[in-house]
């Protein structure tokens, strides 16, 4: 069995027969799954929000602007209208836009099957490429992501081949937090998104000044590990996480500081 929100993964997969299952479950329909609010202090995101309702909504630009600045670099204005963030994390390829946002807000993941109800933490979620702890016969209600303390300041640098409709390169998330606290998550670089603790460590407590940067950057290639494919060698993917992780951390750190570009702005 498979379910249908966006099938924006699903459908192709199903049309080059990648997948075969017996059916198909369209959930478009059921009610409460659309929900987009705030449930103790955490943004409560159901399974059948979109990319576009996350670019679009006021309470992401206010406490999460970083997961809307991810969901604004999703494939296309069409494909972002159809594609949800619970089928994003649910399709598990590695390129996810949406996984390594959720990593550094430290995301849970609501699942509810014929057994009942379990919370799974979203650093526990991505198995491999395409494979998730997601049971036979359970589903994804909606994820919740916590509101984080201010001053924060956040950053999703994303690469890909050209403007449009293309899956990530690479990409890296950073967030800021009071007390010198750092958050680092890679996509496209390895067969899951991936936190970066060690990378955070090396920046605990400490500015994004250029003695910090070359502390984290040292520590990228172990925490990373890209393959070549049509998209990018791995080669290229590795030099590029270092540009992209020194640009995400001053970003971050402008940010927080109340300056620098608008979220949503590109800066590569």
């Amino acid at each position: 069995m498979r379910i249908l929100a966006g099938g924006t993964d699903l459908v192709p997969w199903l049309r080059d027969d990648l997948i075969t299952p017996d059916l198909v479950v369209d959930i478009k329909r059921l009610p409460g799954l659309g929900d987009l609010d705030v449930v103790d202090g955490a943004l409560r995101i159901g399974a059948l929000v979109t990319f576009a309702d996350l670019v679009a909504s006021p309470l992401i630009a206010k406490f999460l602007p970083m997961l809307g600045e991810a969901a604004g670099t999703v494939g296309s204005v069409g494909i972002r209208h159809r594609a949800t963030l619970v089928g994003n994390i649910c399709s598990a390829v590695p390129s996810c836009d949406s996984g390594p946002p959720l990593l550094v807000h430290e995301a849970m993941v609501h699942v509810i099957g014929s057994e009942g109800g379990r919370v799974v933490p979203i650093r526990e979620w991505f198995l491999g490429p395409k494979q998730t702890v997601l049971d036979r016969g359970e589903l994804v209600a909606h994820v919740t992501v916590p509101i984080p303390p201010v001053p924060r300041g956040a950053a999703f640098v994303r690469l890909s081949r050209y403007a449009g409709e293309d899956l990530a390169q690479a990409s890296v998330a950073v967030l800021s937090l009071p007390e010198g606290e750092w958050r680092v998550a890679f996509g496209a670089l390895a067969p899951t998104p991936v936190r970066a603790p060690a990378v955070e460590a090396a920046l605990s407590g400490r500015q994004a000044n250029d003695g910090a940067i070359a502390d984290a950057l040292r520590l990228v290639p172990d925490a990373i590990a890209p393959i070549t494919d049509m998209r990018a060698s791995k080669e290229y993917r590795m030099a590029m996480a270092g540009v992209m992780l020194r640009r995400a951390l001053h970003l971050a750190e402008t940010r927080r500081a109340g300056a620098g570009p608008a979220y949503g702005t590109a800066v590569m």
